[in-house]
Protein backbone atom coordinates (compact mmCIF):
# COMPACT_ATOMS: atom_id res chain seq x y z
CA UNK A 1 0.00 0.00 0.00
CA UNK A 2 1.28 3.13 -1.22
CA UNK A 3 2.05 6.12 1.99
CA UNK A 4 -0.04 8.82 2.06
CA UNK A 5 1.28 12.01 0.61
CA UNK A 6 1.33 14.97 3.11
CA UNK A 7 -1.47 17.44 3.45
CA UNK A 8 -0.77 20.35 0.90
CA UNK A 9 -1.09 23.64 2.26
CA UNK A 10 -3.15 27.04 0.18
CA UNK A 11 -2.21 30.00 1.26
CA UNK A 12 -5.27 32.38 0.26
CA UNK A 13 -4.37 36.50 0.79
CA UNK A 14 -6.55 39.22 0.35
CA UNK A 15 -5.79 41.95 -0.43
CA UNK A 16 -5.91 45.76 -1.12
CA UNK A 17 -3.66 48.49 -1.88
CA UNK A 18 -0.86 46.31 0.74
CA UNK A 19 2.03 46.99 -1.65
CA UNK A 20 4.67 48.25 1.34
CA UNK A 21 4.27 45.50 3.19
CA UNK A 22 2.68 42.77 0.70
CA UNK A 23 6.25 41.07 0.02
CA UNK A 24 6.93 40.35 3.73
CA UNK A 25 3.77 38.82 4.31
CA UNK A 26 4.18 36.08 1.30
CA UNK A 27 7.73 35.42 1.95
CA UNK A 28 6.43 34.25 5.18
CA UNK A 29 4.37 31.79 3.80
CA UNK A 30 6.71 30.25 2.08
CA UNK A 31 7.78 27.28 3.82
CA UNK A 32 8.04 23.79 3.42
CA UNK A 33 4.40 22.12 3.04
CA UNK A 34 2.59 24.94 1.60
CA UNK A 35 1.80 23.87 -2.01
CA UNK A 36 0.92 27.02 -3.46
CA UNK A 37 0.43 30.96 -2.41
CA UNK A 38 -2.62 32.84 -3.94
CA UNK A 39 -3.09 36.76 -3.79
CA UNK A 40 -6.69 37.65 -4.78
CA UNK A 41 -6.27 41.91 -5.15
CA UNK A 42 -9.67 43.56 -4.45
CA UNK A 43 -8.62 46.73 -7.45
CA UNK A 44 -5.48 48.01 -5.75
CA UNK A 45 -4.20 51.02 -7.18
CA UNK A 46 -0.81 50.88 -5.67
CA UNK A 47 2.05 48.28 -6.74
CA UNK A 48 0.66 45.55 -5.04
CA UNK A 49 -0.50 43.25 -7.89
CA UNK A 50 3.43 43.79 -9.00
CA UNK A 51 5.19 43.15 -6.37
CA UNK A 52 3.02 40.28 -5.17
CA UNK A 53 4.04 38.35 -8.57
CA UNK A 54 7.12 38.14 -7.17
CA UNK A 55 6.56 35.79 -4.47
CA UNK A 56 3.20 34.61 -5.53
CA UNK A 57 2.03 31.87 -7.33
CA UNK A 58 -1.09 33.46 -8.77
CA UNK A 59 -2.23 36.75 -8.66
CA UNK A 60 -5.63 36.97 -8.87
CA UNK A 61 -8.59 39.97 -9.06
CA UNK A 62 -12.04 39.79 -7.44
CA UNK A 63 -14.59 42.49 -6.36
CA UNK A 64 -13.15 43.95 -3.55
CA UNK A 65 -14.45 42.73 -0.23
CA UNK A 66 -12.27 40.20 1.63
CA UNK A 67 -15.29 37.43 1.93
CA UNK A 68 -15.17 37.54 -2.10
CA UNK A 69 -11.57 37.88 -1.94
CA UNK A 70 -11.20 34.91 -0.02
CA UNK A 71 -13.92 32.66 -1.86
CA UNK A 72 -12.35 33.70 -5.65
CA UNK A 73 -8.93 32.41 -4.12
CA UNK A 74 -10.69 29.11 -2.35
CA UNK A 75 -12.34 28.52 -5.74
CA UNK A 76 -9.49 27.59 -7.76
CA UNK A 77 -7.26 26.59 -4.85
CA UNK A 78 -5.77 23.45 -4.84
CA UNK A 79 -4.72 22.31 -1.36
CA UNK A 80 -6.06 19.80 1.16
CA UNK A 81 -5.34 22.91 3.72
CA UNK A 82 -6.68 26.57 3.22
CA UNK A 83 -5.12 29.12 5.41
CA UNK A 84 -6.47 32.37 4.80
CA UNK A 85 -3.85 35.21 5.51
CA UNK A 86 -4.67 39.10 5.68
CA UNK A 87 -2.24 40.98 3.50
CA UNK A 88 -1.18 42.94 7.03
CA UNK A 89 -0.05 39.30 8.87
CA UNK A 90 3.35 37.30 9.13
CA UNK A 91 3.16 33.86 9.39
CA UNK A 92 5.33 32.14 12.23
CA UNK A 93 8.06 29.40 10.69
CA UNK A 94 6.61 25.71 11.23
CA UNK A 95 3.01 27.07 10.89
CA UNK A 96 2.21 25.06 7.73
CA UNK A 97 3.59 21.98 9.70
CA UNK A 98 1.74 22.45 13.08
CA UNK A 99 -1.90 23.21 10.68
CA UNK A 100 -1.28 20.10 8.95
CA UNK A 101 -0.47 18.02 12.21
CA UNK A 102 -3.77 19.57 13.89
CA UNK A 103 -5.48 18.49 11.00
CA UNK A 104 -4.19 15.42 10.60
CA UNK A 105 -5.22 14.43 14.32
CA UNK A 106 -8.69 15.09 13.37
CA UNK A 107 -9.35 19.18 13.39
CA UNK A 108 -11.54 20.42 10.58
CA UNK A 109 -9.29 24.03 10.86
CA UNK A 110 -8.12 26.03 13.52
CA UNK A 111 -6.53 29.36 13.93
CA UNK A 112 -2.90 30.56 15.76
CA UNK A 113 -2.79 33.10 18.39
CA UNK A 114 -1.79 36.37 17.66
CA UNK A 115 0.69 39.17 19.03
CA UNK A 116 0.23 42.72 17.50
CA UNK A 117 3.33 44.78 16.10
CA UNK A 118 2.76 47.96 17.69
CA UNK A 119 4.49 49.60 20.27
CA UNK A 120 1.53 51.26 22.73
CA UNK A 121 1.74 49.46 26.33
CA UNK A 122 -1.77 47.71 25.97
CA UNK A 123 -1.47 45.77 22.99
CA UNK A 124 0.63 42.86 24.57
CA UNK A 125 -2.55 43.00 26.53
CA UNK A 126 -4.91 42.97 24.00
CA UNK A 127 -3.52 40.21 22.04
CA UNK A 128 -3.54 37.79 25.49
CA UNK A 129 -7.28 39.01 25.33
CA UNK A 130 -8.25 37.46 22.09
CA UNK A 131 -6.37 34.98 21.94
CA UNK A 132 -8.10 33.66 25.41
CA UNK A 133 -11.77 34.84 23.74
CA UNK A 134 -10.75 33.32 20.46
CA UNK A 135 -10.02 29.57 23.19
CA UNK A 136 -13.05 30.12 25.60
CA UNK A 137 -15.58 30.91 22.72
CA UNK A 138 -14.34 29.00 19.45
CA UNK A 139 -14.75 31.65 17.37
CA UNK A 140 -11.71 33.50 15.55
CA UNK A 141 -10.62 36.20 13.42
CA UNK A 142 -9.32 36.59 10.58
CA UNK A 143 -5.92 38.26 12.08
CA UNK A 144 -5.45 34.69 13.53
CA UNK A 145 -4.93 33.11 10.16
CA UNK A 146 -7.76 30.62 10.12
CA UNK A 147 -7.17 27.41 7.88
CA UNK A 148 -9.80 24.73 7.53
CA UNK A 149 -9.93 21.25 5.43
CA UNK A 150 -11.02 22.34 1.51
CA UNK A 151 -13.42 19.52 1.59
CA UNK A 152 -15.36 21.11 4.76
CA UNK A 153 -14.76 24.73 3.60
CA UNK A 154 -16.74 24.31 0.15
CA UNK A 155 -19.34 21.88 1.86
CA UNK A 156 -20.36 25.24 3.77
CA UNK A 157 -20.87 27.35 1.05
CA UNK A 158 -17.23 29.16 1.76
CA UNK A 159 -17.52 32.48 3.09
CA UNK A 160 -20.80 34.12 3.25
CA UNK A 161 -21.53 37.62 1.48
CA UNK A 162 -20.46 39.54 4.38
CA UNK A 163 -18.81 43.47 4.26
CA UNK A 164 -17.55 42.76 7.93
CA UNK A 165 -17.65 39.53 10.50
CA UNK A 166 -17.40 37.55 7.86
CA UNK A 167 -14.32 35.62 9.72
CA UNK A 168 -16.94 35.39 12.93
CA UNK A 169 -19.39 33.94 11.01
CA UNK A 170 -17.90 30.98 9.55
CA UNK A 171 -15.95 29.80 12.47
CA UNK A 172 -19.31 29.80 14.29
CA UNK A 173 -20.74 26.82 11.60
CA UNK A 174 -16.78 25.19 11.88
CA UNK A 175 -17.39 24.84 15.31
CA UNK A 176 -20.78 23.50 14.37
CA UNK A 177 -19.18 21.20 11.89
CA UNK A 178 -16.07 19.66 14.07
CA UNK A 179 -13.37 20.17 16.00
CA UNK A 180 -11.07 23.67 15.40
CA UNK A 181 -7.63 23.74 16.88
CA UNK A 182 -6.34 26.74 18.65
CA UNK A 183 -2.37 26.56 17.65
CA UNK A 184 -0.53 28.08 20.48
CA UNK A 185 2.11 29.44 17.46
CA UNK A 186 1.94 33.28 17.17
CA UNK A 187 1.16 35.03 13.92
CA UNK A 188 2.43 38.67 14.06
CA UNK A 189 -0.75 41.02 12.61
CA UNK A 190 0.06 44.78 11.75
CA UNK A 191 -1.37 47.22 15.13
CA UNK A 192 -1.79 50.09 12.75
CA UNK A 193 -6.03 50.60 12.88
CA UNK A 194 -5.74 50.67 16.64
CA UNK A 195 -2.99 52.68 16.62
CA UNK A 196 -3.94 54.83 14.01
CA UNK A 197 -7.51 55.44 15.64
CA UNK A 198 -6.62 55.11 19.42
CA UNK A 199 -6.07 51.88 21.02
CA UNK A 200 -8.94 51.91 23.79
CA UNK A 201 -11.16 53.41 21.01
CA UNK A 202 -10.77 50.53 18.83
CA UNK A 203 -11.30 48.24 22.11
CA UNK A 204 -14.60 49.80 22.67
CA UNK A 205 -15.77 50.32 19.09
CA UNK A 206 -14.90 45.86 18.22
CA UNK A 207 -16.39 44.84 21.34
CA UNK A 208 -19.38 46.86 20.33
CA UNK A 209 -20.05 45.51 17.13
CA UNK A 210 -18.85 41.75 18.15
CA UNK A 211 -22.11 42.13 20.66
CA UNK A 212 -23.80 43.92 18.27
CA UNK A 213 -23.57 41.31 15.20
CA UNK A 214 -23.77 38.31 18.27
CA UNK A 215 -27.37 39.65 19.06
CA UNK A 216 -28.58 39.32 15.73
CA UNK A 217 -27.81 43.04 14.19
CA UNK A 218 -26.79 42.25 10.46
CA UNK A 219 -23.48 43.17 9.42
CA UNK A 220 -24.14 45.70 7.10
CA UNK A 221 -25.17 47.83 9.66
CA UNK A 222 -22.03 47.21 11.44
CA UNK A 223 -19.91 48.05 8.43
CA UNK A 224 -21.47 51.35 8.54
CA UNK A 225 -19.33 52.17 11.70
CA UNK A 226 -16.53 50.17 11.12
CA UNK A 227 -14.77 51.65 7.77
CA UNK A 228 -10.91 50.05 7.80
CA UNK A 229 -8.39 49.64 4.70
CA UNK A 230 -10.12 46.08 4.21
CA UNK A 231 -8.64 44.43 1.62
Amino acid sequence: MRPRAPLAISVVVPALNEADGIVDVLRSARQPGVGEILVVDGGSDDATRSRAATVADRVLSAPRGRAAQMNAGAAVAQGDVLLFLHADTRLPVGFASAARGAIENGAIGGRFDVVLDGTHWLLPLIARLMNARSRLTGISTGDQAIFVRRDVFRELGGFAALPLMEDVELTRRLRRRGPLAALSLRVTTSARRWEENGVVRTILLMWTLRLAFACGVPAHRLARAYRPRRG
